[in-house]
């Protein structure tokens, strides 16, 4: 056996993450002058003016080890969801939490059950811990619930479902999760992945966390590289029962959380002003960019994220498209690997940068009508 084979199989077959090309290199690359990036679900307003304070304070600590049980986070967040802190499992982003789940659940053999068009960290999850990856076809581009219950067995460990969905934006109302609980064996772990939740204003959208008080197979997972502005810090945050995340955070890396971020979370949910203002200013930017692309004639996935899922048309090549847009110096997402060869997902920006890409979509695509 050779040093190459000398591995995990399962990992050996994994494909890696591709994240959202990053403005420098686009810019590197094609010699762009003030590139406009809407392709990885980030708050285009950055983090809130406490969360940056707290840095330039926290920045003083840099020569001293982080907080390993991320006490005043925890804290913090147990007394804002009404949760004991002995509930939550810190992540460096929710991707750490998500995967932590995986590996507390799944062992050789078993299966995780989720949708066919799932976050990609999902398969990945389950893959890595050597589990059989069992995927369920979408209903309108979202999840069916019965479907997904319908595909537990003796051998599923875990489920994971994302609401909102991430690629599609799609969402499932709380009586349809509470049915879908209701179905599921209490033996299953249930991974409600919430990142974009703070986002909603749809009535009817469960809050996953007060589900998981009566649902001790429920693991709700959140993140603050979203509405909160602070993708680079890597922050997220599982709230299970009490001994689901003793497990996790058994596993899970020592500091797997700085110090930067731990101080920037805790300001952050001190903002209540600054998220209501992120989700307004995204409520408005997904008006517009719906409007924008009705009038392009292209059909979109309803959404109610900070992004949105659209089909380029028939005839139309997706992978062209995205292209010729980063010629243009604008950053969206194509999203083949997930399945869906003729869309693109763009994540709403500021309101000149979503008319920059509305504007650079329409020059882009002249040539196909």
């Amino acid at each position: 056996m050779t040093l190459a084979g000398n591995v995990n199989g399962a990992v050996a077959g994994i494909a890696a993450y591709r994240p959202g090309k990053p403005v420098e290199e686009l810019e590197r690359e094609r010699g762009v002058l003030n590139a406009v990036k809407l392709a990885s679900n980030e708050n285009p307003r950055g983090p809130s003016p406490k969360a940056r304070a707290a840095l330039q304070a926290a920045a003083a600590g840099l020569g001293r080890y982080p907080d390993g049980g991320g006490v005043r986070l925890k804290s913090a967040l147990a007394e804002q969801l009404g949760v004991a802190a002995s509930r939550i499992t810190l992540g460096n982003g929710s991707n750490d939490v998500l995967e932590l789940a995986g590996r507390v659940a799944i062992s050789p053999g078993s299966n995780g059950v989720m949708d066919q068009y799932c976050f990609v960290v999902y398969p990945l999850a389950v893959t890595a811990a050597g589990g059989i990856v069992r995927k369920t076809p979408s209903k309108d581009w979202g999840h069916d619930l019965a479907a997904l219950a319908a595909a537990v067995d003796a051998n599923t460990r875990i489920v994971y479902l994302a609401n909102p969905n991430n690629p599609t934006g799609t969402w499932v109302d709380e009586a349809a999760l509470e049915r879908f609980l209701g179905d599921v064996p209490r033996h299953v772990w249930v991974v409600l992945d919430e990142a974009y939740a703070e986002y909603v204003t749809a009535p009817g959208f469960p809050d996953g966390v007060r589900l998981a008080a009566t649902h001790p197979n429920l693991v709700v997972t959140r993140t603050f590289s979203k509405i909160h502005g602070l993708a680079a810090l890597r922050v997220g945050y599982s709230v299970s029962s009490p001994e689901f995340a003793d497990l996790m955070n058994r596993i899970r890396q020592p500091f797997n959380v700085g110090s930067l971020g731990l101080a920037a979370a805790e300001a952050a949910l001190e903002d209540a002003d600054f998220v209501a203002e992120s989700r307004r200013l995204n409520t408005a930017g997904m008006a517009r960019v719906e409007r924008g692309l009705a009038a392009l004639g292209l059909d979109r996935i309803p959404s109610i994220g900070n992004f949105i899922t659209f089909d380029v048309g028939a005839g139309r090549d997706a992978a062209a498209i995205y292209d010729a847009l980063l010629n243009e110096g604008v950053i969206i997402r194509p999203v083949a690997n997930y399945g869906m060869p003729r869309h693109l997902r763009a994540t709403m920006g500021l309101e000149e940068e979503n008319a920059r890409f509305l504007g650079a979509l329409e020059r882009v695509l002249a040539p196909w009508t």
